[in-house]
């Protein structure tokens, strides 16, 4: 079975729950989570788990409104990414989604394709550098899906130190995303939280650097081929009219730079090791890709033809999950698998445990590619990498486009082979990570 986390045997006090949070997310939940609907509890506040696929339905979709992201989460991503998407609320997020939807249309997604494609090669030459031994592979994934990212949304950003922009973010989330014992007793987001206190004048920093990235993009010409920031500069809600400021493009780009390269390297990262852990499927999906793309790396045109290679990434998504721990604030009373949910109330989506559900997966530990082959037999709300509802991820298919055309391009030209006694930890700050790096030994083929 590929590497999983250790779930907890027993509940936590408040203690251990501030030592399980600072160290490792996931280890917040009990392992009966993967047994059982629903559990609950009281950590100085309230909480529910929620693993019922008609309860996450009515959670995120059915009810929304009256379940909004968590006063943590808020707390963490607020001083960084400000009112953005990932955050916002009711009308302020309705307006900016309606805006930013069509920037990540199919059209717009795939014409952003030959930037992927040049990545795929540029990560093929650095990988053959280390051929014959080890490498950490989720480092190339990260390099390279930050060029991505980086050129799609500020191509040619002469004067914006784009490296500088993520160490500062890096560092961010480094420091301020882990469970403060404020967060777990429920004390109020204005009592402040040392650890991200002290972040702030690197944020300042970072946030002019990118303002004044913006406001020399707005006093350009039109370019012949526009990237995320022209899209959303043109952009505006078709309701009324509105469009972004400055502060809500940068906070809106820096989201993206973020979120659009760690999880889709994270996902490409863990798909590589689910691939060296399993040689079979390895090799079938090589033998796929070598006979679609005849030596070159893949293009949008090519995603449609190479099932297998998609099918590995979702069971990678499925099981190392890079949003593996969601959590929300109940707003009003309600009834979740029979049992009350009152206002105030922490309701947590375990999405590593619901992605491991006996009662929802067949062998749920083990990696299978082959269960996506039918999409339709997935449960709708039994697999939500990406979320669901009117807040589904903005940019999965974008996510989904990259790591195919990426993945298929190396698995056709390198095999992939475990390293004795270097299995990955998986480690859940913010997102799922691989303590260590995930590191493989690379030949090429």
């Amino acid at each position: 079975m590929p590497v999983r986390v250790p779930l907890a045997t027993e509940p936590l006090g408040i203690f251990g729950t501030l030592r399980a949070g600072r160290r490792n997310v996931l280890e917040l939940i009990p392992d009966i989570a993967t047994r059982m609907p629903m559990i609950s509890g009281r950590t100085g506040k309230r909480w529910h788990m929620v693993m019922e696929p008609g309860a996450l339905k009515r959670i995120l979709r059915d009810r929304v409104e009256d379940y909004p992201k968590s006063v943590v989460t808020k707390l963490i991503l607020e001083p960084a990414i400000g009112d953005s998407l990932f955050v916002a609320e009711g009308a302020e997020w309705l307006w900016q989604r309606r805006t930013a939807a069509p920037v990540f249309s199919h059209r717009n997604v795939a014409a952003l394709a030959p930037v992927m494609t040049a990545a795929a090669d540029r990560a093929s030459e650095r990988i053959a550098r280390a051929a014959g031994r080890a490498a950490d592979v989720f480092d190339e994934m990260v390099t390279a899906t930050f060029e991505v990212i980086s050129d799609v949304t500020l191509s040619g950003g002469e004067g914006f130190d784009r490296a500088a922009v993520h160490r500062a973010i890096e560092g961010y989330i480094a420091q301020t995303a882990k469970v403060s014992l404020l967060d777990i007793i429920g004390a109020p987001g204005w009592v402040p939280r040392p650890g991200r206190v002290m972040s702030g004048a690197t944020l300042r920093q970072m946030k002019q650097v990118a303002d004044q990235a913006i406001d020399r993009r707005r006093a350009e010409d039109a370019r012949p081929l526009p990237d995320l920031l022209d899209l959303l500069l043109e952009g505006e809600d078709p309701k009324t009219g509105r469009r972004m400021t400055t502060a809500e493009l940068r906070d809106n780009l820096l989201t993206f730079i973020v979120a659009g390269h760690e999880t889709t390297a994270l996902t490409l990262a863990w798909s590589l090791y689910l691939c060296a852990f399993s040689p079979e499927v390895q090799e079938a999906a090589r033998a796929e890709a070598r006979a679609v793309l005849d030596g070159r790396a893949a293009t949008a045109a090519d995603v449609a033809r190479l099932p297998l290679t998609r099918q590995i990434v979702d069971e990678a998504l499925r099981l190392y999950p890079p949003a593996a721990f969601l959590s929300r604030t109940a707003q009003a009373r309600d009834v979740l698998c029979g049992r009350d949910v009152l206002p105030g109330d922490t309701v947590i989506l375990p999405i590593y445990a619901l992605h491991r559900h006996h009662a929802l997966w067949d062998r749920p530990d083990a990696f299978e590619p082959g269960r996506f082959a039918d999409p339709k037999a997935v449960e709708r709300f039994a697999y939500l990498p990406f979320g669901d509802g009117p807040r589904i991820c903005i940019g999965a298919n974008f996510a989904l486009q990259e790591a195919v055309i990426i993945l298929s391009t190396l698995l056709a030209r390198f095999r992939f082979s475990a390293v004795p006694g270097r299995d990955p930890r998986p480690v859940m700050i913010l997102t799922l990570r691989p303590e260590g790096g995930v590191w493989l030994k690379v030949d090429p083929v």
